[in-house]
């Protein structure tokens, strides 16, 4: 008898212990399914709907980059004095057999202290020299720096003879008249990188790679359609193009203008004479 009090003793203090050990499992398993449910709530709050998608994405775009050549865009402006030619180069590392159904677009912007004379595009263009045209209205080349606005040309790139896999562009700019400096005898015109434009007939993996957004421009210089071109990112030789100026003094204002005067009174005086030596009036 004592035997059975004593199991049935150990029987009754054994199943509290299994009801606490069961509850306690069954806690804990609820912690597990809370703490899921908020890190996908954080994840959903984040944007991250699906962790293991946005962890692999990366690696892929990665790879599709690793595989692309960059595109290579070179500026430098030729010749000396007041008067420039702006040259821009674009290398690229595919094929051009592949680029041969592209065409290449340049937004080049003009800051103030430089104008481009249109009627000297037009010029260039009759003669097949270049395919540029003005895109800004009101456009005042007689305007000095401090009176003018910035300007847009759009340039169509051709293919370059020495390079088989380049394209190149070619625009005539000019300097505006500056205001006379105080103390430096000199000012600096920068300009900025242009926009690269690019339009395929086809899909190509360099538009896949590099192409950010796209822009509506004229599909061609003498063709009014408009097409939805790629504008193109790019690695620049050099981050821009800075151009010195010489400007006068203030303190030689008096000195220029009496000189000026002077000069203007003697010609005008020697014409006067020449008219009325060499002259011949009838009354």
């Amino acid at each position: 008898e004592r035997h059975k009090a004593c199991s049935g003793s150990s029987v009754r203090n054994s199943y509290p212990r299994a009801v606490g050990s069961a509850f306690s499992s069954v806690l804990a398993v609820t912690a597990v399914v809370v703490r899921a449910v908020a890190w996908l709530l954080l994840w959903e709050a984040a944007g991250l709907t699906t962790p293991v998608t946005a962890f692999s994405a990366t690696p892929t775009d990665a790879g599709i980059r690793a595989t692309c050549s960059e595109i290579i865009l070179r500026q430098e402006v030729l010749k000396d004095g007041f008067h420039r030619d702006l040259l821009i180069k674009v290398k690229f590392g595919e094929s051009i057999e592949d680029l041969q159904t592209c065409r290449l677009l340049i937004k080049q912007y003009i800051p103030t202290g430089l104008f481009v004379d249109p009627y000297e595009l037009a010029s260039l263009r009759e003669r097949n020299i270049t395919e540029a045209v003005m895109v800004s209205e009101d456009f005042n080349i007689e305007a000095p720096n401090y009176l003018s606005k910035e300007s847009e040309v759009l340039i169509y790139a051709r293919q370059d003879s020495q390079c088989i896999d380049c394209f190149q562009a070619f625009l005539p700019v000019h300097y505006r008249y500056h205001r006379p400096h105080s103390k430096d005898g000199e000012t600096f015109i920068v300009v900025n990188n242009p926009d690269l434009l690019m339009y395929c007939d086809q899909e190509f993996p360099i538009l896949k790679c590099w192409a950010q957004s796209q822009v509506a421009a004229p599909c061609a210089l003498k063709n009014k359609d408009i097409c939805q071109w790629n504008n193109m990112k790019y690695k620049s030789v050099y981050k821009n193009v800075t151009l010195q100026v010489p400007v006068g003094l203030t303190i030689h204002t008096s000195l220029v203008c009496s000189v000026t005067l002077l000069i203007t009174i003697l010609c005008s005086t020697l014409i006067l004479v020449a008219v009325f030596k060499y002259g011949h009036f009838s009354l």
